[in-house]
């Protein structure tokens, strides 16, 4: 491993890092379409050649499942960057587009261009992923990039500082350890480009410095995704479908359901359903099941169990802060002005609310801040077009949760206080390029109508021809 691989902002100031990243960048270095697919095949290696310690670390973080860890995080690191590689060469031809006749002959086309030096801040929920799939993105639009993982999941953190610049180029991609003191002075320089990941919170906070700077920024945030439950949905599979979305990753998800808003005429049996599904996926004793993952601190494990107080519990609640555990947990008669369900939950906890109809669940929706992800369950396309119509989500599944994520020609992001900007497959490309317009004109005719002294003839062929 080379001198430069081990820098971080321990060692060396975070301005000399972007400094030297930035003067690599003129070079033209990750410019050519050589570097990005090398680059890119280099980042599949090192995903594929480490997924069993990634896992690991996973485990030593969250308690995570393997299945998960391979699933979730490995495999889609994967499918993003064979997709990267495959298609990198067409996402950097130019797009062509038609130009006036008063500006003919000519030759319109927008021409994508790499940003520059750019800034990831990643998560610690899923702290691999979401770490590295921004970076194919970053990678693939031809910039220099600083990676700052989270630090409240030490493994992983600390893998991908030992793996990345064993595999990738680190004149060009820099990893960088810490916590705020780090993340500080990193967003104290100037960036082509920041994308975090994280809370509403710390977002504000991000973009506050970027605004500095006037950098702009992709904030992938989160918010209370709620699940619509309408009379005409198959129960059965709706109730799995939920609770598989809040059990991945014991709910640690910025996509997971968040609430469930269902009809009264279907409420008890679908509680049933719910029910049903968690003994199915976890057993009678779900800390014992080796497919659910733990809370991540003690300080989040506090502040869940403190949510839990705020409504009837009818399944789980089961806890044990020796270990993290907290059993994914069904919440009935909850006040819409509880913090339960005022606060983003990120837990394992599912809050129950009735509603009479679908015009009440879809005014509940409406009168919050618009959520990273809705779900809505109904088998009548009518009711699944009403709540699409009537709603604003960063992205939508019908009668599934979470799965969304996993489309690559999907955009992933939120809208409003969930998130600014979007990305995977070519989103990413595009959120780490510039769209330059280009308008190229030969020489060979040059036409007197647009130079004075003017008359009012030349503005009507002007006019006519625009």
């Amino acid at each position: 491993m080379s001198a430069a691989a081990k820098i971080t902002t321990s060692s060396v100031d975070a301005a000399q890092v972007v400094s030297e990243l930035r003067a690599t960048f003129r070079t033209g270095r990750t410019k050519p379409i050589g570097w990005r697919k090398a680059q890119l095949r280099r980042f599949r290696d090192m995903v594929k050649e480490n997924e069993d310690r990634m896992a690991q670390a996973l485990k030593e973080d969250l308690g995570r499942p393997h299945y998960e860890a391979i699933l979730a995080e490995v495999h889609y690191l994967l499918s993003e960057a064979e997709e990267a590689i495959d298609a990198v060469a067409d996402w950097m031809e130019p797009v062509y587009t038609s130009a006036p006749l008063a500006l003919q002959p000519g030759t319109a086309y927008i021409k994508p261009e790499p940003l520059g030096v750019v800034l990831i801040i990643a998560p610690w929920n899923y702290p691999i992923q979401l770490a590295l799939a921004p970076l194919i993105g970053a990678i693939s639009a031809g910039n220099c990039a600083v990676l700052k993982p989270s630090e409240v999941a030490p493994a992983s953190s600390k893998l991908m500082a030992e793996l990345v610049p064993k595999y990738l180029d680190t004149q060009c991609v820099r990893v960088v350890e810490g916590a705020v003191p780090e993340t500080t002075a990193l967003l104290e320089q100037r960036w082509d480009h920041i994308f975090f990941t994280g809370g509403e919170r710390v977002g504000k906070i991000v973009m506050t410095a970027a605004a500095k700077h006037l950098t702009p920024v992709t904030l992938e945030l989160g918010g209370k995704s709620p699940c619509i439950v309408h009379k005409s949905a198959n129960l059965k599979v709706s109730a799995r479908r939920i609770i598989w979305g809040k059990g991945l990753n014991a709910g640690q998800t910025c996509i997971a359901p968040d609430y469930i808003l269902v009809e009264e005429s279907i409420k008890d049996r679908f509680v049933g359903e719910l029910k049903a599904a968690i003994t199915d996926f976890y057993g009678t004793d779900t800390k014992a099941s080796p497919d659910y993952s733990r809370i991540v601190s003690d300080r989040h494990f506090d502040r869940l169990v403190t949510l839990m107080q705020g409504g009837n519990v009818l399944a789980g609640g089961q806890h044990d802060k020796a270990s993290r555990f907290l059993a994914l947990t069904l919440i009935d008669g909850v006040s819409m002005d509880a913090p339960l369900m005022q606060e983003e939950i990120f837990g394992p906890l599912l809050p129950i609310v009735t509603v009479k109809d679908m015009n009440e669940a879809v005014d509940i929706v409406t009168s919050r801040q618009k959520p990273l992800a809705l779900y809505a369950f109904a088998g009548d396309r009518k009711t699944q077009d009403f709540i699409l119509s009537n709603t604003s989500s960063g992205g939508v599944c019908i009668n599934d949760t979470v799965q969304h994520f996993l489309v690559p020609g999907l955009p992933f992001g939120g809208v409003g206080t969930s998130g600014v900007g979007a990305y995977h497959g070519k989103f990413s490309f595009d959120t780490f390029s510039h769209s330059k317009g280009v308008l190229n004109k030969p020489t060979w005719v040059d036409p007197s109508v647009r130079y004075p002294p003017y008359s009012k003839g030349q503005l009507k062929i002007t006019r006519f021809l625009l």
